[in-house]
């Protein structure tokens, strides 16, 4: 078998491996049918644990995403890379990326802003970037897969709710607004550190809702997971089919909200967040 030579610019076969971690997520969710088997399970763990795959050896990665650590050289030449250490270089820049602090992002906006009215043109980029996740979402959300997540809700006894540090106050939101409408929650936050042991009470006849957005928060897809072993029926609002937490129900909505200045908003997931206890309680009013 006569093998492809590597090029120049980064391409093996025709194809080009991506430099940056939004370019990688993106290629690997239009080939993800593609994949074989274990590369795909890998490329699953990869993208659901970014900083591990940044900081780790290909020995002890391969042993938690449950693979030969072979597989993960040939999901890096698969996907163009020249080898694990190239692929492994785009997970360390988005690394550096993430550690710029709060004051250089505000020195970026201040730099990109132009005139006398800084505010308004700071409040501005803020709404504009809100206005856009919702269009988003109106134009992309399927009416069928929100109506087949509002049954699986409506039938539960009691809703469980998992969102971790961003998606935290969906979390808050729903907890208020499925308590309102009389709807029984339980919220996996506990202060005295009893998480665990609040979602190892969930049982089938109850339902969980997880939110999570790259880079995903580890503590809520470990507690998806853990609800989903033990045939608890979960609702999944994430940011791409290859979240670790679309992976494993068959019950999820995507929300992919826009950013201004590296500051991500959550307009788009709270009128979901928000829709989502309504509809809820509609449904259970009409069933009688």
């Amino acid at each position: 078998m006569v093998k492809a030579a590597k090029q120049a610019d980064g391409t093996s076969g025709g194809r080009k491996a991506p430099r940056d971690f939004e370019a990688l997520r993106n290629h690997v969710a239009a080939s993800q049918t593609s994949l074989p088997k274990r590369l795909a399970q890998a490329a699953h763990y990869a993208l659901a644990h970014p900083d591990e795959i940044a900081l780790g050896t290909a020995a002890s990665l391969a042993d938690a995403a449950a693979v030969q650590p072979s597989t993960l050289v040939r999901l890096a030449r698969h996907l163009g890379y020249d080898g694990f250490t190239d692929f492994q270089t785009v997970f360390r820049d988005r690394l550096k990326d993430r550690a710029s602090s709060y004051e250089e992002r505000l020195q970026s906006i201040e730099k990109s802003i132009t005139g006398d009215s800084y505010e308004g043109a700071l409040l501005n980029g803020f709404l504009s970037s809100a206005r856009q996740s919702i269009d988003s979402l109106s134009e992309a959300i399927n009416p069928a897969d929100f109506a087949r997540c509002i049954s699986v809700l409506a039938e539960a006894e009691t809703i469980y709710i998992v969102a971790k540090r961003r998606a935290y106050p969906l979390a808050v939101l729903m907890s208020y607004t499925f308590g309102k409408l009389g709807i029984r929650t339980v919220t996996v936050d506990s202060a005295n550190g009893i998480d665990q042991e609040i979602v190892q009470m969930a049982t089938p006849k109850d339902a969980a809702i997880a939110c999570s957005f790259a880079p995903y928060a580890p503590a809520t897809v470990e507690q998806a997971l853990a609800l989903t072993r033990g045939g608890v029926p979960l609702v999944a609002i994430t940011d791409t089919a290859l979240s670790p937490l679309a992976s494993c129900t068959k019950h999820w909505l995507e929300v992919s909200e826009h950013d201004f200045a590296g500051f991500r908003s959550l307009s788009a997931s709270m009128a979901l967040t928000m829709a989502l206890p309504v509809a809820v309680a509609e449904r259970r009013r009409l069933r009688g």
